[in-house]
């Protein structure tokens, strides 16, 4: 189909429905009320189901007794909203239950800002809930990204059963764009999906049912140390499958790492600085778990004289990946806003030049 001029949250929403997403329980919270309002009105559409739950961990739930039953479910919140999920999710990781949910990120800590941030990194990445479980987390950068990575997540639950997660902001959620939608997947192929999960799936008491219902862990402690480390396992094979982007590398001097939105209004920074005759470039991970350490890799450090960390977060908190990443190879420096502050290019052209008059 061609493209069509959507905001972002909607965008995504539709994304999920056409990967098949069947029902979505959330709650209301600003900025991503648009998500569960359009799911409101076009799950009836395609036969889904829709709920405002009571809560954020009502919603999560509902999400969890969903999956369980081999739907394709999502959720959607942001920051303080999120926290509330963590529990639910948690759950779901421990049951291998695959869900996919959006994370519209704003200022904080605690109820913080309604504006949007960098500031769940770390919530994200490192613990999204108790027990150390991992997920694949997508941070789109345009709306038109943000599209593509709901759609595919569907795809990475059910190949890992496991839940997946879009860190997106609030820019992304409220910008308008045109965008190029998925194929729309049909109720046949929406079945055999569902069919597929038979073998775990809680689904009644028939007698060739495996199981009618979903334990959240396991009480023997043999039993759970062998599924820890089958997670283990599953989160070791997922290091060969990050995603990065690069722009103006080849000889840069300077590099940027920055991603999500920091990281396009970084793109545009670039372009002018190139321009400017500054030799600046852009590495931009596309998923920030699992972490494109190998992009940090393949930097010549010969020219490389400087990353510079750009994120909406104070403290720095993608820093730490970025510092991992560069293994002390060349200085670090950083150029941060938060509390919902969007990052402007021309503060990023401003660290930029600051190192470059320096080297």
């Amino acid at each position: 189909m061609g493209r069509i001029f959507m905001k972002g949250s909607e965008a995504m929403a539709e994304a999920a429905v056409r990967a098949g997403c069947r029902f979505f329980a959330g709650y209301p919270i600003t900025p991503q009320n648009e998500v569960p309002e359009y799911f409101s009105r076009r799950l009836p559409e395609v036969g889904g189901t829709f709920i405002q739950g009571e809560s954020e961990v009502a919603s999560v739930n509902m999400v969890y007794g969903a999956a369980s039953a081999g739907m394709r479910a999502m959720t959607s919140s942001s920051s303080p909203g999120i926290a509330l999920k963590s529990e639910g999710i948690s759950y779901c990781a421990s049951a291998r239950i695959p869900m996919v949910y959006i994370n519209m990120a704003r200022g904080g800590p605690g109820v913080g800002s309604i504006q949007p941030a960098q500031m769940d990194y770390m919530q994200a990445t490192k613990a999204s809930g108790n027990g150390g479980f991992q997920m694949r987390v997508f941070a789109p950068s345009t709306v038109q990204e943000a599209v593509d990575m709901v759609y595919n997540a569907f795809d990475y639950a059910d190949k890992d059963r496991n839940p997946v997660l879009i860190l997106a902001d609030g820019v992304i959620g409220t910008m308008m764009e045109p965008v190029e939608m998925p194929e729309m997947k049909s109720d046949e192929e929406v079945k055999a999906i569902q069919d597929s999960k038979k073998s775990w799936a809680c689904i009644g008491h028939g007698k060739d049912v495996e199981r009618a219902w979903i334990q959240p862990g396991q009480w023997d402690t043999h039993v759970q140390q062998q599924c820890n480390e089958e997670a283990a396992a599953l989160y070791e094979s997922w290091k060969s499958e990050a995603e990065w982007d690069e722009h103006c590398l080849e000889d840069a001097e300077i590099v940027i790492a920055s991603y999500g939105i920091s990281g396009r209004i970084s793109e545009s920074a670039v372009d002018r600085l190139r321009a400017e005759g500054i030799k600046v470039g852009l590495l931009r991970p596309k998923t920030v778990n699992p972490f494109p350490y190998e992009a940090f890799d393949k930097l010549d450090y010969s020219k490389v004289k400087a990353v510079l960390d750009v994120e909406m977060s104070i403290p720095a908190l993608f820093l730490h990946d970025v510092e991992a990443g560069v293994k002390g190879r060349c200085p670090i420096e950083t150029c941060l806003c938060s509390g919902g502050n969007i990052m402007s290019r021309s503060k990023v052209m401003d660290a930029v030049k600051k190192i470059w008059e320096a080297k």
